[in-house]
């Protein structure tokens, strides 16, 4: 398969969002809202639920089922208060030691003038300052487009995962043909080298885990995939939980500290 057919399940409007596998994978779910600053953000859903009798926070970036849903959504674009409150819901699960289940697919933080009055870049910026030392475990799996700041937002964590579909970059093919290229048409041919599938990044180190999913993507059995999120969820999060919040606060650190040129 060609890397930019990948993108293009990754990107699928059947894709299962993260509210499907919320509700699939947790029980009790108790959805809460707002940033306590400026309001809510529908691209960022979050609150408290149960992965069996263990109290966990879980957080995703949600798209929409059609085109009245996307709107509402954004079409998975976060502005400043969604992740505010993705922060918000974090420091709660810090204080109370729970842990924390990002689910992530977005194309990227919003780019609009409101959002940038409001402060995207310190917003996403915060957030990778306040995860990297949060004093509980973080788990977080990219289930379709993985873009840039707005994806590692929720994704400085301690796990990171990736449905086998899925992809994560720091721009899109079209972005990255447009600036290298001149050319957004050459999209094709820069997903080939970019290194943005789960198994390009799980052989880079990038990531710990690569979730199976059937032939055409998790949109097309999406019990099979959302079975083996819970089963992989509930036998490393009581790993992680029993880790000290020094010793996971270091571990995450040097994760982190592992790449690019930390790693020649």
């Amino acid at each position: 398969m060609k890397v930019y057919d990948q993108v293009k399940i990754a990107r699928d409007k059947d894709r299962p969002t993260a509210l499907d596998y919320i509700n699939h994978c947790f029980t009790d779910f108790i959805e809460l809202h707002g940033d306590r600053l400026f309001g809510d953000d529908g691209a960022v859903v979050g609150g408290l639920c149960r992965l069996g009798n263990m109290p966990v926070t879980v957080i995703g970036i949600q798209k929409g089922k059609d085109t009245k849903e996307n709107i509402m959504r954004n079409f998975g674009q976060a502005h400043p208060e969604g992740y505010r409150k993705a922060l918000r819901l974090m420091k709660q699960a810090e204080k109370f030691h729970r842990p924390v289940v990002c689910f992530v697919n977005t194309s990227g933080a919003y780019p609009g003038v409101g959002a940038e009055e409001r402060g995207q870049g310190e917003a996403i910026a915060k957030n990778l300052f306040e995860l990297s030392r949060l004093k509980t475990p973080i788990i977080s799996i990219i289930t379709g487009e993985g873009g840039s700041g707005g994806a590692i937002a929720l994704a400085t964590a301690d796990r990171v995962w990736m449905l086998e579909n899925s992809i994560y970059a720091v721009l899109s093919p079209e972005g990255f043909a447009s600036i290298l290229w001149k050319d957004g048409s050459r999209a094709e041919e820069a997903a080939e080298i970019m290194k943005i599938t789960a198994k390009d990044l799980f052989e880079l180190g990038v990531i710990e885990k690569v979730i199976d999913e059937v032939p055409g993507g998790a949109q097309l059995d999406f019990e099979f995939t959302a079975n083996l999120i819970k089963h992989s969820l509930t036998e490393e999060l009581p790993k992680l939980c029993a880790l000290s919040p020094d010793e996971l606060i270091e571990k995450r650190y040097n994760r982190f500290r592992g790449f690019g040129i930390y790693n020649e």
